[in-house]
């Protein structure tokens, strides 16, 4: 394999810039993956690495899973020195472990039953990657992230914990194109509202295919959306705060929904 051991060699600038720059990573069609247990995750996942790089601690460490990842999954494969992965690293400590990664568009059809989550224009890389993490715990089927954060985002991917690999994730995608698809498969959608006078709910009956959106943080739903939902859903709270964070309202509604 070869080794890299100046930071400022082209192949280091480029996954850099990736790393950094959302309008590269969508012009490259590529994202970048850190981390041991978000790399390794690429052994159980329909993706490969364009660029597997791994610094030299890191391969003492990692020994027998980098080269598996490096024979298998894997097109290129480079150790880079501890100085470089320093430089390339997003996180206060490095663990040495990235991987380049082509996008790809989700080989899922969306079913008239299926349950799915539309965020609209969400912010917040925590609350995204969270609300995608949890979207696959629970079972939901597929997630619309319409407008806000990159999916891409080096926090979005980590606060995924490797569920970007795994859940049908549509992006390139409005909100409004997203509700009109859902309504043409016979889907109801509601939106979820911090509205006393929505539908509690709990109290709602999810047994069909259905989806539900969830708003931007500081502006919740967009009207115009609201307006074209076949109705509102609101989490009843008893305390007095007038909303919860777009992560946990997401986190509810899932349950909700599959419950």
């Amino acid at each position: 394999m070869e080794k890299i051991t100046s930071k400022s060699n082209d192949l280091i600038k480029d996954v850099k810039k990736l790393i950094s720059s959302s309008r590269k990573r969508r012009e490259d069609g590529l994202f970048v993956l850190e981390g041991a247990r978000l790399c390794f995750d690429i052994l159980n996942s329909l993706y490969e690495a364009e660029i597997f790089l791994i610094s030299e601690s890191a391969y003492k460490k990692y020994g027998d899973t980098a080269r598996e990842l490096s024979d298998s999954k894997a097109l290129r494969t480079y150790i880079i020195s501890d100085e470089v992965a320093e430089k390339l690293s997003d996180t206060d400590k490095t663990q040495g472990v990235f991987a380049v990664c082509r996008m790809k568009k989700p080989d899922y059809e969306i079913k008239s039953d299926d349950r799915i989550i539309i965020l609209d224009n969400v912010q917040d890389p925590g609350n995204l990657g969270t609300v995608l993490r949890t979207a696959e715990a629970l079972g939901i089927s597929a997630v619309y992230v319409c407008g806000g954060c990159d999916v891409y985002n080096p926090k979005v991917i980590r606060a995924t914990m490797g569920s970007l690999l795994r859940l049908p994730i549509f992006d390139n995608i409005s909100c409004d194109e997203a509700v009109s698809f859902l309504h043409n498969l016979g889907m109801k959608v509601y939106a979820t509202v911090p509205n006393d006078k929505a539908q509690d709910i709990t109290k709602m009956n999810f047994e069909k295919g259905c989806a539900c959106v969830i708003g931007n943080e500081a502006n919740g739903v967009s009207p115009e959306i609201i307006d074209k939902c076949d109705g509102a859903v609101t989490i009843r709270m008893l305390g007095n705060a007038e909303s919860l964070n777009a992560s946990v309202a997401a986190a509810i509604t899932m349950w909700e929904m599959l419950r």
